[in-house]
């Protein structure tokens, strides 16, 4: 064995202090020195194992990784092949567990200490709180950074970042700026795709007055009934006030009694509300889910026509009638006119993926959940947008797809929609005001009060 060193004792005094005390080198480094000041390598393994360090030199490889979502149905279906894909490229499992109350869930696991590896929701506010709270990890170093900035937009990094980091991926994306129809049933009728919503109204009253519903619409979601009417609220909004208004009113900038707020709930109303427009409002309204409100214009015969959703809603409707024609039996126009200032305005919505345990697996499928190859799978299936760039538009399975997803990037305004952004309080109470407005119009005023005796807590908590 060789003799140590003792000229080199005080370096290697300084190695062991620094490899207690701080995290300046790993177990790797701290042979390699160690055998340079002269100790054996079996002596320096010794003064690791004293100094607390492990002959382990890899820890042990997770072969499984536990994801919570709020993704059911058909879109649980999609994301399990993802999930099969990633398995096969790397031998991991991802045990899912499916919730639409996912806030809750996820608050309750991360109190109790046990927070899943994965998860993701469509809202915002929650992601961004727990990763103030430093419950996320950060992607920065874990993603190729220059590829993530090739193929995503900054819009939509800045999405996924809290103080200049990023903490979430964003496997898919919608377009809400998509009202669904039947076209074989537009032309036998004589209709015209209405460009305004003037226009939109008029086709509604037009419809009503032959005897037949024009609208179909259900806003039951669970726990989170109500989104669907705000969505509508959302987008009538944005298109009637514009993207600075927008943001004003997320981050309550001006009440909820603000004219512009009211305006947009009174345009919902003119559809939720209409004479004749929906059959059975508004209790109907209330009871039916988003899902089977979608079937009503391709039910034979249709028993609506018009019905207002974002392009989730494609999967929905081919889920239901397979035997459809994309373009031909079923289609979108784009969400008329209010504000000519505003025109081409598209809120839409993505679902944020994060990971709250960080290990090889994690870290693996962030990046696998990232990259057009994982998207793609997704979007072959319908039902979703990538806004990944690197997505081709000839993967999506029709026409119809493939130009909601370009609504998307060819938006001249486009927001996310506010009820995500907005503090989880906000948000739930925004979805349950919806609901009450639905079933009593003329409550409007004493709702909007509520909503902004609401706000003026949550935003100064």
């Amino acid at each position: 064995m060789p003799i140590f060193d003792r000229s080199n004792r005080k370096d290697l005094d300084q190695l062991v202090e620094e490899f207690i005390t701080t995290s300046k080198i790993n177990r790797r480094q701290f042979l390699q020195r160690a055998t340079a000041a002269g100790l054996s390598i079996s002596a320096a393994s010794a003064l690791l194992e004293a100094c607390g360090g492990t002959s382990t030199s890899t820890p042990p490889k997770v072969t499984t990784i536990d994801a919570l979502t709020v993704w059911s149905a058909n879109e649980l279906a999609n994301y399990q092949l993802q999930n099969a894909a990633f398995k096969a490229k790397t031998g991991v499992t991802v045990n899912v567990e499916s919730t639409r109350d996912l806030p809750t869930v996820l608050n309750t696991r991360v109190r109790g200490n046990n927070p899943p590896d994965v998860t993701g929701s469509p809202g915002k506010s929650q992601f961004n709180t727990l990763a103030q709270q430093g419950k996320i990890v950060a992607l920065d170093n874990i993603l190729d950074m220059t590829q993530i900035h090739q193929n995503y937009a900054q819009t939509w990094l800045d999405y996924v970042s809290v103080n200049g980091k990023l903490y979430g991926i964003l496997p898919k994306a919608n377009s809400k700026g998509t009202i669904w129809y039947n076209p074989k049933q537009f032309s036998a009728q004589g209709y015209t795709i209405p460009q305004t919503w003037d226009a939109l109204v008029a086709l509604s009253n037009q419809i009503a007055s032959s005897g037949k519903y024009p609208w179909s619409m259900g806003v039951a979601s669970g726990a989170a009934s109500g989104w669907p009417a705000c969505d509508w609220i959302d987008q009538i909004y944005l298109s009637l006030n514009g993207p600075d208004m927008v943001d004003k009113w997320i981050a309550h900038q001006i009440p909820w009694t603000d004219s512009s707020v009211k305006n947009a709930f009174q345009m919902f109303g003119q559809i939720a509300h209409g004479s004749h427009y929906i059959n059975g409002a508004p209790q109907a309204i209330l009871a039916t889910g988003f899902q089977e409100a979608s079937y009503l214009p391709y039910d034979s015969p249709p028993k609506a026509y018009l019905y207002y959703l974002g392009d989730f809603a494609l999967g929905f409707i081919t889920t239901q009638f397979p035997s459809l024609q994309a373009g031909t039996d079923f289609n979108f126009f784009p969400f008329p006119t209010i504000n000519t200032a505003y025109a081409g305005s598209v809120t839409g919505g993505a679902d944020v993926m994060f990971a709250m345990k960080d290990n090889d697996a994690t870290r693996s499928y962030m990046q696998f959940l990232s990259s057009a190859e994982a998207q793609t799978i997704w979007i072959k299936q319908g039902g979703a947008s990538s806004v990944n760039k690197a997505v081709s538009l000839s993967d999506y399975p029709n026409l119809v797809q493939a130009n909601a997803a370009k609504q998307l990037v060819t938006a001249s305004i486009f927001r996310p929609s506010p009820d995500d952004q907005m503090p989880t309080a906000m948000e739930s109470a925004y979805w349950k005001a919806s609901l009450v407005y639905i079933a009593n119009p003329g409550q409007l005023d004493s709702i909007l009060s509520g909503l902004e005796s609401v706000a003026k807590q949550v935003y100064t908590s």
